[in-house]
């Protein structure tokens, strides 16, 4: 080894000590007689001094050509650091050396290496492998390795047993966009990568491995956000021989077991949340229960009192801003205009203060009482000091409308906290979902998801199907669905039912999941699984919005990785081997 320590591990008791260390040159300052290198690697910083008259002069004319992120070896004593640094765990001690040699000098980086860098976010991805030597990128990179270790370990202990499955697979329809690899060796036909390894962990429960993980890369062709990559990783899990109940009371421990290990949480049970719930109190599937909030229906209570708005809406709906009756016009003006953003969708906001005598003003006196304000403040609860925020038009835009201004409220008011957690199961979802433009019902999860057994007579209803309950269940963590599974279908003709639901033909079921509805009829045992996005789960731990901040090599949100200059051309003689010939149609 170049090295006998790191640049992280030496402490007052190693002083005297004659000692290598390699790594970058974090910065030098040469002061003339003294002159002082911070050298580091991955595990700190180690201060190395050369003072005039001790240090040799050949050694020290080597320490003043050095620049940052020079790649060096230096071999020298431990010796008691005279000012000594409190903020880093090797402040006690300096290096006082014998010899420094360049293993690699280094061009300027075109963005400083230090936790708060001058390089914005496309610099930062261009030059990713400087990136990554910062410590909060680090940082963010050992956690990763931290969870997913935790997560072998908890599920090792639990019997599970972890199984790669194939990558190159066939393209199926449902769900997101497969990215497609075409074929040499079979003209004209195209492998897809895996949006999920479903079907084969459902093969693997047929097989008789009745509990299966891995951490597995999987694949879709969306638009992307902060939380999503065309490339991500899950935490992939099926069992054999359960219920519900049996999947959510083991991956609850498994997400507890991570908060202990990784955050030092303990976690109490969690609570669960029918999706009928969610909807009706915060507007959406994955609600952020760290605040409450919630949403007043207050349709009945506003109409006939003359206000067009009210009394036109399909529904109208009201959250308690607690304790922001002082608002400004101004900032309810800048209120108003962020819920008419097109993202949001409202067509206007009403608002009404309690004031602190307990009488209420509104943006909306002429058309209502004190009387009727009243019935309002009471409808949500609310006390002098609080702000009363109200949407109004048809039910869904309105909720989402609602759940959007409510987060937000949220955010402004500091009840987000990311270093405050509330985990929360949501549960009995819709199965299907109708989708007016196609004429269709499509999966609210995916094909194989199991009906409740209490609602499988709902399907035999055209009046009924949409009332039909998904044996299904997310785990939200602070507003972000963390992972998502059900129970699947295991008997021939509900999985040939259930494809007949979402319009496909015999033909087409059996061309597409054949292999999958052979195999039912070999005994496959009842089954259920669940899915975690592990990059999700990294950044929640992690304290970021940005999935991309827990990945090594991300792209950025045109899908690139502007690093290797990657989607990009081929040759055309990769083209011919192929038998493909491109033909780019301008959208």
């Amino acid at each position: 080894m170049l090295r006998t320590h790191t640049c992280g591990e030496l402490r007052p008791e190693h002083i005297g000590q004659t000692v290598s260390l390699c790594g970058w040159v974090q910065r030098t300052r040469d002061k003339g007689a003294i002159l002082w290198i911070d050298l580091r690697d991955r595990y700190g910083l180690t201060q190395v001094t050369l003072e005039e008259g001790v240090e040799a002069e050949a050694v020290r004319e080597t320490a003043r050509q050095l620049g940052r992120e020079f790649v060096l070896q230096v071999t020298g004593t431990v010796a008691e650091r005279y000012s000594k640094n409190d903020k880093i765990p090797t402040g006690g001690i300096e290096i006082r050396p014998e010899k420094v040699e360049i293993l690699n000098p280094a061009k300027l980086p075109p963005f400083l290496i230090e936790d708060d860098t001058d390089g914005g976010d496309d610099l930062r991805m261009k030059y990713r492998y400087l990136d990554l030597r910062r410590t909060p990128v680090r940082n963010n990179l050992m956690l990763r390795h931290k969870m997913a270790q935790a997560v072998r370990r908890y599920l090792d202990g639990q019997d599970f047993i972890e199984v790669e499955t194939p990558v190159l697979i066939k393209s199926t329809p449902e769900g997101a966009r497969d990215f497609v690899v075409p074929s040499r060796m079979n003209p004209g036909e195209f492998y897809a990568l895996p949006q999920s390894p479903q079907t084969f962990k459902q093969l693997l429960m047929v097989s008789g491995f009745d509990r299966y993980f891995q951490i597995v890369k999987c694949f879709r062709d969306e638009d992307l956000r902060a939380d999503r990559q065309p490339e991500f990783t899950q935490i992939d899990c099926e069992m054999a021989f359960v219920t519900q109940e049996d999947i959510l009371d083991m991956f609850e421990g498994l997400v507890r077991y991570l908060f202990k290990e990784i955050k030092n949480l303990d976690f109490p049970t969690v609570p669960r949340m029918t999706y009928a719930d969610a909807m009706r109190d915060y507007g959406n599937d994955k609600p952020d229960t760290r605040f409450a909030m919630k949403f007043v229906d207050l349709t009945e209570t506003v109409k006939s009192q003359s206000f067009p708005v009210f009394d036109s809406a399909e529904l109208v709906l009201g959250i308690n801003a607690a304790t922001c009756a002082a608002y400004t016009r101004k900032q309810i003006d800048e209120l108003t205009e962020w819920v008419k953003r097109p993202q949001i969708g409202a067509t206007g906001l009403v608002y009404a203060r309690v004031e602190a005598d307990g009488q209420v003003k509104s943006s909306v006196d002429k058309f209502y009482s004190q009387e009727e304000l009243q019935k309002w403040k009471a409808a949500l609860g609310a006390n002098p000091g609080d702000l009363l925020l109200l949407l109004a038009g048809p039910e869904a835009k309105t909720r989402k409308a609602m759940s959007e201004l409510r987060l937000e409220m949220g955010r402004r008011l500091g009840l987000r906290d990311p270093n405050s957690f509330s985990p929360l199961w949501v549960i009995d979802f819709p199965l299907l979902e109708f989708s007016e433009e196609e004429n269709r019902h499509f999966a609210m999860h995916h094909p194989f998801t199991s009906p409740k057994p209490e609602d499988l007579a709902l399907l035999d209803n055209p009046a009924t199907i949409g009332q039909t309950r998904a044996n299904a269940y997310d785990l939200v963590i602070n507003g972000v669905e963390i992972g998502g599974g059900s129970i699947r279908i295991h008997d021939r003709a509900v999985q040939a039912r259930m494809f007949s639901l979402l319009g496909f033909t015999p033909e087409e079921a059996q061309a597409q999941f054949g292999f999958l509805l052979d195999a039912f009829e070999y005994g496959a045992p009842p089954h259920g699984g669940l899915a975690f996005g592990f990059d999700r789960l990294c950044s929640l731990f992690g304290g970021s919005d940005s999935i991309r901040d827990f990945i090594a090599f991300p792209k950025n949100n045109s899908g690139r990785d502007v690093m290797i200059d990657s989607p990009s051309p081929i040759a055309d003689a990769q083209l011919k081997e192929l038998s493909i010939k491109t033909d780019v149609v301008a959208k």
